[in-house]
C-alpha cells in the first residue's frame, strides 16, 4: 500500500523568497514528492477545534492567533507577523499531524508534510512555531483515550523546548530530544531525556549515539504511537544547524529511526521539523528522505 501523506496548499503562507524562514518548502516538498510518485495516498485536513488548541495552548493566546491580534512582542519571538494565512496555516498544520496520527494508528505510519513545531510553548509561540503541532495530537489522542502511551522522538538540531515544556507533567508522554547542544534555543527545557551533541558532529559518531539510544526507549514501555520529528536542519549545509551530517547520514538516521519501531509493529507519525537554505529544491530534497524511507515501511 502507499504511504500515507497528509498536506495542504496552506501549509504554504507565501512569505517572500528573502524571508529568514523558508516558507517555500512546504509547497516545493509536495511538487518533490509527486516527482518521486509518492503522493498516491493523500488526505487533507481540515480546520481543527480551538478546543484541540487550547489542549496545549493558552486559551488568550489560541484566540489572539484565530483572530490575528497577537502582541507584538509575541510575534517578534515567533519571529513573522500572525496575519490571515499565517493563522490558518499554523491551525492546519496542527489539524494534519493529528490526521497523520490517526491514519499512522490504522495504517502503521504516515506522514505529514508540514508539522514539528516543536519551539511553542503554552504561553505562546516562539522561534518560527506558532502552535505546537506533535502536543496538540498528543493531547488530543490521550483526551479521546484512543491510546495511553507515546513517545516523541524530536531529531531536529534544536532542542525541542516547547513540546518538553507543554508536556513536562503528561506521565502518558515521554519526550526525547537529541540536539546541538550551542544553538537555539540558548535556555533548554527539560525532556525526558535530552542528549545535547557537540559542534560539527558527522555521520558515524551522531548514528552510533542514537544507536545506542532507540533499544533503550523500545524496551522501556509498550508504546501505542511514535511521533517522529525528523527535522533535516543537522545537515552540514543547513543555515541554522551546526552538526554535519551528509544527505547520506540523514538517510541512514530515517531508516534506523522508521526501521527500528516499524518492524516491532509500533506506529509510527512522521512530521518534517526544520530545515533551512535558501535553495528549495535542494532543501526539499533533504525533506523528501522522510518519505522516501517511510514508503517503504508502508504496508
Amino acid at each position: 500500500m502507499p504511504l500515507r501523506i497528509v498536506t495542504h496548499p496552506d501549509y504554504d503562507a507565501g512569505f517572500p523568497v528573502t524571508h529568514r524562514f523558508p516558507m517555500g518548502k512546504y509547497s516545493a516538498l509536495v511538487a518533490a514528492l509527486s516527482a518521486r510518485d509518492l503522493m498516491r495516498a493523500v488526505s487533507r485536513p481540515d480546520l481543527p477545534s480551538p478546543d484541540w488548541l487550547k489542549l496545549a495552548h493558552d486559551a488568550a493566546y489560541v484566540e489572539q492567533v484565530l483572530a490575528c491580534r497577537v502582541p507584538p512582542k509575541i510575534e517578534r519571538e515567533i519571529g513573522f507577523p500572525i496575519v490571515e494565512r499565517v493563522s490558518r496555516r499554523a491551525q492546519l498544520a496542527g489539524a494534519g499531524t493529528v490526521l497523520a496520527a490517526r491514519l499512522a494508528l490504522e495504517h502503521g505510519i504516515a506522514c505529514n508534510t508540514a508539522g514539528g513545531s516543536h519551539h511553542a510553548r503554552h504561553a505562546h509561540g516562539a522561534g518560527f512555531c506558532t502552535f505546537n503541532d506533535v502536543a496538540v495530537a498528543s493531547l488530543v489522542l490521550l483526551a479521546e483515550r484512543r491510546i495511553d502511551n507515546i513517545l516523541v522522538i524530536d531529531l531536529d538540531v534544536h532542542q525541542g523546548d516547547g513540546t518538553a515544556e507543554i508536556l513536562a507533567d503528561e506521565p502518558r508522554v515521554f519526550t526525547f530530544s537529541m540536539h546541538s547542544e550551542k544553538n537555539y534555543p540558548v535556555r533548554k527545557a527539560v525532556s525526558d531525556l535530552d542528549v545535547p551533541l557537540p559542534d560539527g558532529l558527522r555521520d558515524d559518531a551522531y548514528l552510533d549515539r542514537l544507536a545506542q539510544i532507540l533499544p533503550a526507549l523500545s524496551s522501556g514501555r509498550a508504546w501505542d504511537l511514535v511521533f517522529y520529528n525528523a527535522g533535516v536542519d543537522p545537515h552540514e549545509h543547513d543555515r541554522l544547524g551546526r552538526l554535519s551530517l551528509t544527505t547520506d547520514g540523514l538517510r541512514r538516521r530515517e531508516d534506523m529511526v522508521i526501521g527500528h519501531f516499524r518492524t516491532r509493529g509500533i506506529p509510527l507519525c512522521g512530521v518534517i521539523g526544520g530545515g533551512y537554505s535558501h535553495d528549495m529544491a535542494e532543501l526539499a530534497a533533504r525533506h523528501a528522505i522522510l518519505f522516501e524511507v517511510a514508503a517503504r515501511y508502508s504496508d
